[in-house]
């Protein structure tokens, strides 16, 4: 099948502008199901996409396993995108942020063994370490470059000082920050500057968690050890002001003939031809409708009903 593609950066490399964020598949929202999860990778390459975001803390350490064994078969067909930079212990707790030179080698190695493969296609820094120069962090990141353990640098959650830094460094591919109608900030000044530099932007969480789709109606909705649980948009009051949001983007959605979250990822790809989405799913129902939103249109009549009815800031709560 023939999928719309977009271009990652300066790398020339084809993407889809829909991808598949796959953090979902084993930490954070709950039960995992692996065998589904591999069967949902697999029929999204049937389909087109071939954009795979995982992380080495995600589990944490499990999902590049998954990932990584579920593209082994067909490694040619994927782009690849992992990161590195929150440590984990094995249980899960915290142990903070890490951007020093030597770490970014030994975090590398280990994502390269536990995915599998000689080369990671796109390797962000997870979140910048505050304490390290970034100069520091990318210039042991365009290390592993030249050693051909990856293709192209990414960060995650970058200021536009930092990210404006670190292309001084080597060129950087991709920035990935949270961007959807209820997380708009980034519009305002990064969007445009990834598109000044020639960088992609991608969007995580851009149905807002869950939330923009429509299907969140209470919090019992959510399972056991969902982390939304306790996620401040998700909780107290905070929980129906932004249903009420969701109430607007579902009133337009209905009347195009489309569901919430492909007006939310439509609304995301419009942000300029630099921007991808990358939802997470475990259900290949949702999967196929995500997608399915490259075919949506919106006129201007409609981006200005969203600007009124979900403007920057309307989203109650903080994100975390």
């Amino acid at each position: 099948m023939t999928a719309p593609r977009r271009s990652l950066g300066p790398t020339g490399v084809p993407i889809a502008p829909i991808g598949l964020g796959c953090m979902g598949m084993s930490d954070f929202y709950g039960p995992r199901d692996d065998a589904a999860s591999v069967a949902l990778i697999h029929h999204a390459l049937d389909v087109g996409v071939n954009l795979f975001d995982t992380a080495d803390m995600y589990g944490p350490w499990t999902n590049e396993r998954l990932v990584g064994g579920a593209l082994r078969e067909r490694r040619d067909e994927a782009v690849i995108a992992t990161k590195f930079g929150v440590m984990r212990d094995a249980s899960g707790g915290w142990l903070g942020i890490n951007g020093r030179p030597e770490y970014v080698h030994q975090a590398c190695d280990a994502s390269l063994e536990r995915l599998g493969v000689d080369t990671i296609d796109l390797y962000y820094q997870h979140r910048v370490d505050k304490s390290v120069p970034i100069e520091e962090t990318v210039g042991a990141m365009a290390e592993l470059v030249r050693a051909g353990k990856v293709r192209a640098l990414g960060l995650s959650e970058a200021t536009a000082d930092e990210l404006r830094r670190a292309h001084a460094v080597h060129p950087i591919a991709a920035l990935q920050t949270e961007l959807s109608l209820w997380s708009r900030e980034p519009e305002e000044e990064i969007v445009p500057l990834c598109a000044e530099l020639g960088v992609t932007f991608v969007a995580y969480s851009p149905l807002g968690r869950g939330f923009l789709t429509g299907s969140i109606t209470s919090p019992s909705d959510f399972a056991p050890g969902d982390f939304r649980r306790n996620n401040p948009r998700f909780t107290g009051d905070n929980f129906q002001r932004n249903l009420d949001l969701v109430a607007a983007v579902r009133a337009l959605a209905e009347g195009k003939g489309v569901t919430p979250a492909q007006l939310a990822l439509a609304w995301v790809l419009r942000q300029g031809p630099h921007v991808v989405a990358i939802p997470g799913t475990t259900s290949r129902a949702r999967f196929d409708e995500n997608v399915a939103a490259n075919s949506v249109i919106l006129t201007d009549d409609d981006l200005a009903y969203l600007d009124r009815h979900l403007p920057v800031g309307a989203a109650a709560g903080t994100r975390y």
